[in-house]
Formats: structure tokens, sequence, C-alpha cells
């Protein structure tokens, strides 16, 4: 019983129904060019130009609900007064959607005048008839039907009458909120389009959160072993320990850059052109880390720079996190930096000292982010313990597939 009344209880259901009502209104200037078709057959029977006015009163209705413009409206309007989650509508719509928003907006429309109506009549009733029983018998009069009562029952009747035209406002917006997410909504089309632009923005996000991982998590590193680096020489050293504050601002610079970048594309600003590394920055990088006092042992052979494109950017990301990884968890000792470039595969191997007492924060996403690096690269990964006290990363990267 509660449960029943409870719609009749909502605000929704009569901001609903003021939707409803108003798109009703809204349809009586086109009602005067309805007329036009039965003023220019006036030998035709009445039945007939009644037909012929409202068939032409819904083809003007559906007429206004093609421009798209009028979909966003009523999809922000359906949001805000039905209370139905409606997404945006896309700029554009397919030919075969087109006629979703004029047939809604022609069901809207009758809806509207049907509820308007009956409740109409419904709430005037009721408000007659406790009146007409102070003077006598009261009743009510529909076509050929009616009904008389006396006494206190028509105080019954009139209860009746008023709950009955609230529920015909239940009814309107019900209809209406049925009708909206499939008509309003997105069609099969659209949710396809929408799901592939947020898997392509995913996927751009995964991407920015890889590099941002890259760089920023290799600079933070560095720059932390620099300025423990320069503490420890400042009194005896000075010119070291300004090095290593210069290496700090370097690699601090090309972090910021990298990060104005990421957070103007998650921002969805204009983003400046995205940071190249590539491998011809590899020498500036292992220099940063000799500054951060590592011993680096780098074996570059090929012609590295005849690598180009997402390959190269690709594997100057392999070898920073691998470099990264070795400051963070190495146990000091050279860092052994191997990049091949040959004709059908780029090799990269990073081998450091293992049992580091370094406490360095970790997130965790690492190693799992350089193997889905290379994998969509169509490329392989090893990465674990080589030998008692070494830990080894290799790649290899096919180079026809990748560039």
């Amino acid at each position: 019983m509660i449960r029943g009344i409870r719609p009749l209880l909502r605000g929704s259901t009569y901001s609903g129904v003021l939707f409803a009502y108003c798109g009703a209104l809204l349809s009586l200037p086109l009602a005067l060019f309805a007329l036009l078709p039965a003023a220019a057959w006036p030998s035709a029977p009445d039945g007939v130009k009644a037909g012929l006015c409202l068939l032409a009163w819904a083809a003007l209705i559906g007429v206004v609900g093609l421009p798209p413009v009028t979909r966003r409206v009523l999809a922000g309007a359906a949001r805000r007064l039905l209370k139905v989650p409606l997404p945006t509508p896309p700029a554009g719509s397919s030919g075969a959607d087109r006629w979703r928003t004029p047939l809604w907006l022609v069901l809207h429309v009758a809806v509207g005048w049907i509820g308007a109506l009956a409740s109409g009549a419904l709430l005037a009733a009721g408000l007659a008839l406790p009146g007409d029983w102070t003077r006598g018998p009261a009743g009510i009069t529909l076509f050929d039907w009616s009904v008389r009562v006396e006494g206190g029952w028509s105080w019954v009747l009139a209860f009746l009458c008023v709950l009955l035209a609230l529920a015909v406002c239940v009814a309107v917006t019900n209809t209406l909120r049925w009708s909206a997410p499939r008509l309003l909504g997105p069609s099969a089309a659209e949710r396809l389009a929408l799901a592939a632009e947020r898997e392509q923005q995913l996927a751009e996000r995964n991407r920015l959160a890889h590099e941002l991982h890259d760089s920023i998590g290799h600079t933070l590193t560095a720059a932390t072993i620099q300025a423990a680096v320069a503490g420890e020489v400042l009194a005896a050293d000075p010119a070291a320990a300004r090095a290593a504050l210069r290496s700090i601002e370097e690699s601090t610079r090309a972090a910021l850059e990298d990060l104005d970048y990421v957070l103007g594309v998650l921002r969805e600003e204009q983003a400046g052109t995205a940071p190249t590394r590539s491998l011809a920055d590899l020498p500036e990088l292992l220099d940063r880390l000799r500054h951060a006092g590592a011993v680096v042992e780098p074996e570059l052979s090929g012609e590295l720079t005849q690598v180009q494109g997402t390959l190269s950017r690709a594997a100057y990301r392999i070898v920073q996190e691998g470099l990264t990884n070795a400051l963070r968890h190495g146990a000091g000792g050279p860092i052994q930096v191997r990049v091949a470039a040959g004709p059908d595969a780029l090799e990269l191997s990073v081998v450091n000292r293992t049992g580091g007492t370094r406490a360095f924060p970790t997130s965790g996403h690492g190693l799992p982010g350089l193997a889905e690096r290379v994998r969509l690269l169509n490329g392989q990964l090893e990465a674990g313990v080589d030998g008692s006290q070494h830990w080894r990363l290799a790649v290899r990267l096919p180079v026809r597939s990748s560039v």
C-alpha cells in the first residue's frame, strides 16, 4: 500500500508532469498550421478532416525533432526533470537514428495532452462534487455514461477523482521515463562509437601514465642520489657539488616538460608539442647518471641514429626504466648498458649488482609497464637474476614491424 503511494509523493513525478504539459502547450502554434489541410478540403467528412489535422500536426511536431540541437535540449531536460541518466548525445547522428527524436517528441506531446485533459477533468470533478452535495445529489456525466451520488458519498467520489488525477500524473511521468532512454539515449551504433572513443582515451591515458612514470620516476631517483652526493662533498669538493646541482637542474627541467605535456592532455587543454626522447638522447641520460655518482659502462653499437619513430622513443624509455631500477635497487658498482642496433632487431640490456640498501618507494608498475610496452612492439623481454649477484634486464625489439 505504502509502496503504491510513494510515487505520488515524489517531487520528480510532478516535475515530469510539468515537462509533459509544457511540451503539449508548446505544440499549440503548430496546431494552427495543421488546420490547413482541413481548410483546403472543406467538403471532406468531419472524421477525415480530424484525421488529416492530427496527421499534419504529428508531422510538424516530428519535423521539429529532426535538428540535432533538439535532441540535446530534450536529453538535458529529461535528465533534469525526469531524473533519467541520459548521456549527452554526440554532435552528429546517423540517418537511421534520426527518426528516434521525432518519434519521442510526438509521443511526448501526445502523452502530455492526454495526461493534461484526463487529470484536468478529474481534478475539476473532484473539486465540483463536494459543492454539488450541499445542494442535492451530485454526479458525473461523461458522454452517455453518468454516475449520481448523494450525501457523504460525493466526498468519497471526489477523493477518488483527485486520486485518479494523481495516478494519471504518475502514469505520464513513468511513460516518459520509460521512453526517454530508448528514444533519446544512444543507439547501438552510438554506444559502439562512445565505447571506442572511451577505449582510445583510456589507451592514451595509459600511455601517458607510462611516460610519466618513466620520466618522473627516473628524475626523482637520480635527483635524490645527486642531492645526497652534493651534500656529502659540499665542503670538501664544492666544484663536484655544483656539478651535481647543475645535473639536478637539467634533469628536473626535462621532467617538467614531460609533466606539463601530460597535465595538458589530462585536462583536455591544448597541450604543447609532446617531448620526444629518443636514442639520440641516451648519452645525455648516461651523463646525468655519472653526475649522480653512478658508474656506467655503456656498449653502444650499430647505427642508433637510424632508429626512428616509436621504436627509438620506446627504446629510450626502456633503458631509462632499467637504469632507474638499477639506481633504486642496485648495490653500487658498475651498471652495464648495452644497446645494439641491427638490421632486424634492436637489443637492449641493463645489468647491475643486486643487494642494494637504499630505501626508495616503489609503485610496482615498472616491470609490468615495460612488459606491456614491449608487447605492443611485438618484442621479447627477460628480467631476473643473472648469476649470484647481478640483475639483468634484456629486451629484443623487431625493427621492421615497429618503425
